[in-house]
This record gives C-alpha cells, structure tokens and sequence, in this order.
C-alpha cells in the first residue's frame, strides 16, 4: 500500500515523532510510506527509510495555538497558507494513496481544520478513495465546549473510515479526555502504545551517573533547565547534562550557560537520547507521550515536570498515572525550583528499581495490521 500521513507537530517535535515510528512500521511491513510534515524541521528526529515531504512550516506563538507563526516567528500570511495547500493537494494527487492518516485531526488542530479538510476532500475526490484514518495518543486536549466535540464526531462521520487511538484501553481509554459516544465508539481501533522499538545501551556509555534533563525538541522546558542549574549548583559532585531542543536551541544553551556551574554541560538535543537514558542515574523531563514510553522501556528513575502551561492537562493526567510505578517522582511546574527538584532526584535514585516494560508497546506494529484489514475491506467493497 501506498500511506501518506498528515502531522502539523506546533511546539514540541512529539507528533512528528510518533508519526514516523508509524510510517517507519509501514515501511518494515513493506508498504509505500510518506510524511508530509507542517512544522518546523527537527533534525534529531531519525526520518531514514521514509520519504519526509516538509511544508512551508508553521508554530504555534507558544501555547496559544490559535495563533500561527511562520518559520522566522512572524504572523503566518494567507500567501503561506496557500503554498502549503497546493504542495499538499499536489503531493496527495502525485502518489494517490492507498491510505490517508491524519495525526490528532479533526481531535485537534482546529486552527489548521481548512488545510487538513482541503486535504481530505482532496483523497475522497481521487479516482481510487483511499482509506481515512485519524491517529491520536492516549490522552486528548478535552475539548472546551460540547460544540467542538461535536463538530468533531461530525467530521468523522463524514469523511473517516477509522480512528487509530494509541493507547491500551484497559489503561488509558480515549473517556479519560473525550467524550466517546454511540456514534463515535464503532470508529475507534486502540493499538496500543506507539513506541519505537527499545533502544541498545549506548555504544560509548554517554550519560553514565548524570541527571539527564531534556524537555523534547519544541523551543519549551525554559522553567525546567532553570531549576536543573540550581539544582545542579547544590549537587557539585554529580554531572548534569542539559539537552536542549528547538530551533532556537544554540541561543538557549549561550543565555543558560551565564549561570551554569562546572557540573552543568549544556547541548542540543541528540539522537542518541534514548539509548544515553540506559546509563543515567536518574532522567529529568516533561511528561509527553514519547517521553514516558522511553522510560518505560527502561530502568532509568525519572523526575517528570508535566507541561501544564495554559490550559493544558494531558502531561499532568499521564504523569499521574506514571507516578504510580518505583523510581518515578512528579513535581508541578508551580512547586518547581532548585532545591525541590535536587529532592525529587535523590527520591527516585533512592527507590526501588521498577522493571523494563516490554509487552503492549507495540502499537506501530499493530496499526499497520489494523490499516491492513481495514484498507483490504474498504477496497474490496
């Protein structure tokens, strides 16, 4: 099969991650798999294998996402707009797919509703519909007022053939932030947790006895890298390594190294993230989804300071529920300084090892089978 998957990543790069371990076991299954991508670029994020289609990028003005920003930070023009919708229309047209996902749309991502719908209107008028799905992670925005969540069932029965939910529903069923209804319900295939497949040790044990602190590859975390400095000033005989991400990440790490003690080392963000958590004493982050499956997969004790500016709940409702497992402390961006987070770390280095999770994450796997079945039968009718 020929998939394209839509993703519109705002602030952090989590989205696009999770959309190209989908494409990625698309590609492994031997399918056809396209991402057409509406953010910035994130170079730390592996796109081997799979043909990455970039549009003129958009970001959000921070957590306001009903205000779009272009590429340099200024006002997003209709000029930009409409470059975006042709490269779209006329890459869908070019490789006719056999199968379009859209990643959290129409769940979320409002403000693009016109881009995303010209893009599904423009599958549906293919001479060979492809098959639509929508892809969302276990936890939703809930939606402000009853009208969006009904503009989104609409939307769905519309123009959709299935929504992906990449989530365990005896874990985290989609009722947790969004109201599921009779007419919603039979649309819904969970998957599992989408997660790339557990990272080896690193080859040169980078990380080793550091507190790893990251906060994703979004230009976001600023609160966290600040408490980690303090932290890291009362804590001289332990190494501190600050991952920052975002395109603005080198005139980040220049500000923050005013105040950064000797033990503090301050970097871009790395693809080898993942396998540096096996050595480190203890990881420092937010609560996104491809985070908390990184973890996991480990060992590795954690400290998680979910994202909650806004209006935002999604990180704080996982990072309750991860809570519940050894070595893995929560502290809210409102008590977060220093000296608490220095408390935080040494909580979880001091509490009992948790084991590695290796079943139900495998969702990429499972949604290529459920697309499968799915788009034979949507084809043979």
């Amino acid at each position: 099969m020929k998939v394209v998957i839509l993703v519109t990543h705002l602030l952090g790069t989590g989205h696009l991650a999770r959309a190209l371990t989908l494409a990625r076991a698309f590609s492994m299954a031997g399918h056809e798999a396209t991402v057409l991508s509406g953010g910035m670029p994130a170079q730390q994020l592996d796109s081997a294998g799979i043909r990455l289609v970039q549009l003129p990028p958009l970001q959000s003005d921070g957590v306001n996402f009903t205000r779009l920003l272009d590429a340099d930070g200024g006002e997003a023009r209709e000029d930009l707009m409409q470059r975006r919708a042709t490269r779209l229309r006329d890459t869908l047209q070019s490789i006719a797919p056999d199968v379009v996902i859209t990643e959290l749309f129409p769940f979320g991502r409002r403000v693009l509703r016109t881009e995303f719908l010209g893009a599904v209107e423009t599958a549906i008028s293919l001479p060979r519909r492809p098959l639509i799905c929508a892809s969302v992670r276990d936890i939703l925005a809930p939606p402000s007022k009853p009208a969006k969540a009904a503009m989104t069932e609409d939307t769905i029965t519309r123009f959709y053939d299935a929504v992906l939910v990449h989530s365990d529903a005896d874990v985290t069923p989609l009722e947790v932030s969004w109201p599921v209804t009779k007419t919603l319900a039979p649309y819904l295939h969970y998957t599992g947790f989408v997660a790339p497949p557990p990272a080896p040790p690193h080859p040169d044990g980078a990380g080793t006895g550091e507190v790893l602190v990251s906060a994703g590859g979004g230009n976001v975390g600023s609160n966290v890298f600040d408490a980690a400095l303090q932290a890291a000033q009362q804590d001289s005989g332990r190494r501190w390594r600050l991952l920052i991400g975002g395109n603005t990440a080198a005139d980040r790490i220049v500000a923050l190294r005013q105040d950064a003690p000797p033990n503090a080392m301050l970097e871009p963000a790395r693809p080898d993230f993942r396998q540096m958590l096996h050595h480190a004493a203890v990881s420092v982050s937010m609560a996104g989804y491809n985070t908390a499956l990184d973890l996991l997969q480990t060992q590795t004790p954690a400290v998680l300071v979910p994202f909650d500016a806004g209006d935002e709940t999604e990180q704080s409702l996982r990072a309750a529920a991860l809570e519940r497992l050894p070595g893995i402390e929560v502290l809210t961006s409102a008590a977060l300084n220093g000296q608490m987070l220095l408390e935080r770390v040494q909580q979880a280095i001091s509490a009992p090892q948790r084991a590695a999770r290796a079943t139900g994450l495998d969702g990429a796997q499972n949604s290529v089978r459920i697309v499968q079945e799915l788009a034979n039968k949507h084809h043979a009718g």
